[in-house]
């Protein structure tokens, strides 16, 4: 039976994306905008005002709200499973921006302290902000690996750079592009999307190779250039390459396989669809130089043309309400954490990183980082175990 409750959201941190989160979920007819929190209490009271919310300025106390079935978090990454294991404890569903953690660690406490609340609600709802997951072109592509139509993937090589940001982009955030303060830089900021989105489609590699430049081209402590070199036990490798230096950039993903090689570039989704698997053909081709025959197609697929946060949203809202299925379940986010701790930690090690990794090794890395940052704030590199940082966010 559907439930003609409208469901009552919060959203807490309401910086760039916070504020964009306000006008989607005020928008939405299921659900009712309650409260906005953030330790800016200009700003969560100007936002409060402007939307007939209450305002909070204290996770904590929000989490105490009387009626309060949802939040959804837009904090500093840091703040994602401190808050979002909060949440859980009370019994409310959480929808957290992306990375869901900085490292594997806090993933899997968010998503074990999840497990655990669903013991006594079942019903309860853990998803993520992967809006990409909602464009046509990469639903496209998921659907063509899934159908078979590449058949054996051989090749998966992402060029991602086209994230150019100038000085002038790092020097405006104080936790920005820190290790105390962000965890991270282009993998951490610009690329959660990328690195899920490249899980999605062809799962995580067993051996990461990775170079991360820290600082490169940039006045920041963190990478801002990434090249990486992924080995997969069924044969097929990849490449992931990644920079906010980089003008003009480049966004291109090639995907190789025995039936052909699938490229979308510049909104535009080509299939070299082969006649023969080149498997086969190596086998029994008589000339020396004789190529595999292919035809050029141009794939079709319906884009929103929209930045696809809404959609998230409203399919967070529905699978409370209606038990609809979600398009980003929480849980897989720990997937493109992990590529981008593995990444981070072969170019650390300075050697091939196999998967899983030693998170405690990567964790204390991690945390030798954190203690020489330049963001002033204590934050904590195992967010659970730690002194509670309170109005962290």
């Amino acid at each position: 039976m559907e439930n003609t409750q409208r469901l009552k959201m919060a959203v807490i941190g309401v910086g760039v994306m916070g504020s964009q989160h306000l006008k989607d979920i005020h928008a939405l007819e299921q659900a009712e905008l309650i409260a906005v929190c953030d330790t800016d209490r200009a700003k969560a009271d100007r936002f409060a005002a402007q939307y007939g919310a209450k305002a909070y300025y204290d996770y904590r106390e929000l989490l105490e709200m009387p009626g309060l079935d949802a939040i959804l978090i837009a904090t500093p990454h840091y703040d994602h499973p401190i808050i979002s294991i909060a949440a859980f404890q009370k019994g409310i569903h959480v929808l957290v921006e992306k990375p869901i953690a900085v490292h594997a660690k806090d993933a899997r406490k968010m998503i074990a302290a999840y497990d655990a609340a669903k013991a006594t609600k079942p019903d309860l709802v853990f998803a993520a902000m992967f809006m990409q997951r909602t464009y046509g072109h990469w639903q496209k592509i998921k659907h063509m690996i899934d159908e078979g139509e590449l058949g054996k993937l051989v090749r998966t090589t992402w060029i991602i750079t086209n994230w150019y940001r100038p000085q002038i982009y790092y020097d405006q955030g104080g936790w920005r592009a820190t290790w105390g303060g962000e965890g991270g830089g282009v993998l951490l900021n610009q690329c959660p999307h990328n690195l899920d989105l490249y899980q999605w489609f062809v799962g995580l590699p067993s051996r990461v190779t990775a170079f991360a430049g820290i600082g490169k081209y940039h006045r920041i402590e963190v990478e801002d250039e990434v090249t990486a070199y992924l080995e997969y036990e069924n044969g097929m490798v990849g490449h992931f390459i990644t920079t906010t230096a980089e003008s003009p950039g480049t966004n291109r993903l090639e995907i190789v396989g025995e039936h052909g090689k699938l490229i979308f570039e510049d909104d535009k989704l080509t299939f070299y669809k082969n006649r023969i698997s080149m498997f086969k053909h190596t086998q029994i081709a008589t000339g020396m130089f004789e190529k595999v025959e292919c035809d050029t197609l141009d794939v079709p697929y319906q884009h929103h043309g929209e930045p696809g946060h809404r959609f998230i949203i409203e399919n967070f809202v529905n699978a409370i309400r209606v038990s609809e299925p979600l398009i980003a379940p929480a849980a897989e986010g720990l997937n493109s954490v992990m590529l981008g701790n593995a990444m981070l930690f072969s170019s650390f090690q300075q050697q091939t990183i196999s998967l899983p990794f030693d998170e405690d090794d990567y964790e204390r890395q991690l945390q030798e980082r954190i203690r020489h940052s330049t963001f002033q704030k204590t934050v904590r590199a195992d967010a659970i175990s730690a002194v509670d940082l309170g109005k962290s966010f």
